[in-house]
């Protein structure tokens, strides 16, 4: 037995009018697309680079742009912090100068009214000691006036017993400048 192998290629044996009219269609569709669709998608891909490109070159030109302001900002924060510790500097200086100037405008009140009541305290210790010397005198002159009997009043302004007998005093004791007044 013989075998005879009959193929059917179907589609692989097409009817050449069909298959002309199939390539003249692609071939048109082909055209179609080379000519008007593609060089339109060429273009709004051309498109799309350029956008991409230029905002990629403007995000970089606003980096540099943000760093400048940055630089700028932190030099002038720089100076600003210098300013401020110059003007601690020169408040601390006044300060001090002030309380300087008080301090020695104290001490020269003080001064001037630790002298002023040494002179008050001098005077008044004149006054006293005045006032003292006259009772004592008056009450030794009676003293003595009761011991012998009759007034020693005249004798003693007569003769100023009294005033040297208390300046013999006076000349024993130690001298006041001595003692300290603070």
């Amino acid at each position: 037995m013989a075998m005879t192998f009959a193929i059917d290629v179907g589609p692989l044996k097409p009817e050449p009018a069909p298959l002309v009219l199939g390539l003249v269609l692609f071939f048109l569709v082909f055209a179609v697309m080379a000519k008007v669709i593609l060089p339109r998608i060429n273009k709004v891909l051309v498109e799309r680079e350029k956008a991409t490109d230029g905002a990629f070159e403007d995000a970089e030109e606003t980096r540099v742009e943000a760093e400048r302001v940055h630089a700028e900002y932190q030099a002038l924060l720089a100076e600003a912090r210098h300013e401020a510790a110059r003007l601690r500097q020169e408040s601390l200086e006044q300060g001090t100068a002030i309380i300087a100037e008080l301090r020695a405008e104290g001490q020269r009140q003080r001064e001037d009214i630790i002298s002023a009541g040494h002179a008050v305290i001098d005077a008044e210790r004149a006054v006293a000691e005045a006032e003292l010397r006259e009772q004592v005198g008056a009450l030794a002159t009676e003293l003595a006036g009761r011991i012998v009997g009759e007034s020693m009043a005249d004798y003693a302004r007569e003769s100023g017993v009294v005033d040297r007998f208390l300046e013999e005093l006076r000349a024993a004791q130690p001298s006041d400048a001595a003692t300290p007044r603070d």
